[in-house]
């Protein structure tokens, strides 16, 4: 896609996956949305005796949020962002359709204000403003410690689920105590979905040449095979088999390995965080991997060149393993493209026939796929209507919306057959692909977390750096990076003021 045909916001994704990083689809806004407040009533007649507070932005748009209203803020989910900034707009389709509208259904007298990261505000000008949100939707495993933590956000709300009967055990395992892993010892959330990753592949290359579909439960062995097969050069045409992001394959690890060691405190001082990456379970991990960055002409670029991505032709990559969201916005849905993106995917999309199973396994007869990709609700402790918060909390993890989140495309924490069964139906552009897969298995639970503080440590150096440009074998990659760059980062970070 050349820079002139692609949105503000598709440049800036696209730059981020030329970086290597992974990015999330995003959600189509059909028509001009006024900038105004999307509270259950009209603005107007919201406002009360209740004060209100304004918040600054760099945009200058008019942003302010009534002592009354429930201030719902949600970041680092894609489809929540798009379709904002653009003409005024603001970004609350997706929040709308998915979750706003059955909050406000649910809940009449409740006055619901959103917002999403960045338009028209960020968390520092919600800081600078002083009206802390009262339910945020975030990513757990990254924002708690980068985010939440350092702006006094989180609290053990423990108690509060105790209190107003939500039961844990009946959601993800694996999102539960992914939450836990990040919250010093308590629970700072509570999981809500999931944007699983999936292997997907394009039949229409897998049919070219012959070769038969993965299937659910397909190991790394088996794919490593397909990929030998499908990286091929036909004319002018170059065919990858195989991509799959190496920092998210090491962080969301099937064997639920955790980069810290545990120490003496749930906080320790930056000097005692201490990091072990070359176990032999880590060696194993990694040397799986390795292979296929390894495969001739094979070269790592981005797990999008499954659509277009970095590749100079669409559909030229037989597998990816992706998130669900990409799922989503490579079927054209309208809830995960963005407007200005739309013709350009429709374009891509006659060069993929899309396929979707399970993401590869250890081992033969495993059913442990990643760690969840896990989005929670987190509710601040400076919150003035922590209990209308806790009902909204306890709606969202209640079937009925479990189900209503599965059948817009995104793996629910809940699993029962009702939900099971809802995934896609709000999606009608899900309806040609098979997505039984998206259930299979159980996600990785991480372990020996106690006692560790979690840093945005550096795992990119572990492949991108000393691999793939360093032209390190695995095992010396892995000891450098433990040894080396991990270490020399935190410090850096220090030196900077940062504390995660």
């Amino acid at each position: 896609m050349s820079e002139g045909n692609m949105s503000r916001r598709g440049l800036l994704r696209n730059g981020a996956l030329i970086g290597g990083l992974a990015a999330f689809g995003g959600a189509l806004q059909t028509s001009p949305a006024a900038a105004s407040s999307t509270s259950a009533i009209p603005r107007a007649a919201a406002q009360s005796t209740a004060g209100v507070v304004d918040i600054p932005n760099k945009y200058n748009v008019p942003f302010s949020v009534a002592d009354d209203e429930l201030f719902v803020f949600a970041a680092n989910f894609k489809p929540f962002e798009l379709g904002g900034n653009d003409d005024g707009r603001e970004a609350h389709r997706y929040f709308d359709a998915v979750f706003g509208d059955a909050i406000r259904a649910k809940f009449p007298n409740m006055k619901v204000k959103y917002a999403t990261w960045d338009y028209p505000i960020r968390y520092e000008d919600i800081a600078k403003a002083g009206r802390v949100p009262d339910l945020i939707l975030e990513d757990p495993r990254l924002r708690i410690d980068r985010d939440l933590e350092p702006l006094g956000w989180t609290q053990d709300i423990t108690a509060l689920l105790q209190g107003a009967g939500i039961d844990l055990t009946t959601l993800n395992v694996g999102s539960v105590e992914q939450v836990k892993s990040r919250s010093d010892g308590g629970l700072y959330g509570v999981p809500l979905w999931i944007d699983e990753s999936l292997l997907f592949y394009n039949k229409l290359i897998f049919d070219k040449f012959g070769v038969r579909y993965p299937t659910a439960g397909s190991t790394y062995d088996d794919v490593y095979k397909l990929a030998q097969k499908l990286t091929r050069q036909v004319g002018i045409d170059h065919y990858k088999g195989y991509m799959q992001h190496p920092d998210n394959y090491l962080a969301m690890n099937q064997l639920g390995l955790y980069p810290f060691v545990p120490g003496s405190s749930e906080q320790p001082a930056p000097e005692d965080v201490k990091v072990n990456l070359t176990s032999s379970e880590w060696k194993t991990v990694a040397n799986n991997l390795h292979r296929f960055l390894m495969i001739p002409r094979n070269n790592f670029t981005t797990v999008d060149d499954f659509f277009k991505g970095d590749m100079s032709f669409p559909g030229h990559l037989a597998m990816a393993v992706n998130n669900l969201s990409k799922l989503n916005a490579y079927a054209l849905s309208s809830y995960y493209v963005e407007e200005d993106d739309a013709e350009q995917f429709a374009e891509w999309a006659k060069s993929v026939k899309i396929g979707v199973t399970s993401m590869p396994v250890l081992s033969r007869g495993s059913k442990t796929i990643y760690q969840p990709d896990t989005r929670a609700a987190f509710i601040p402790p400076q919150s003035k209507l922590q209990d209308q918060a806790l009902d909204v909390v306890k709606y969202l993890v209640s079937e009925e919306m479990q189900t209503r989140i599965s059948s817009y495309g995104m793996k629910a924490v809940l699993k029962t057959d009702a939900v099971v069964n809802a995934f896609g139906t709000a999606i009608p552009e899900l309806a040609a692909v098979d997505t039984s897969a998206v259930y299979w298995g159980e996600n990785a639970v991480i372990k020996n977390y106690q006692n560790t503080e979690y840093w945005d440590i550096p795992l990119y150096k572990v492949f991108r750096q000393h691999v793939l440009k360093d032209g390190m074998d695995v095992n010396s990659s892995l000891l450098v990076t433990e040894t080396q760059d991990i270490p020399d980062y935190i410090k850096a970070q220090v030196a900077r003021g940062l504390t995660w």
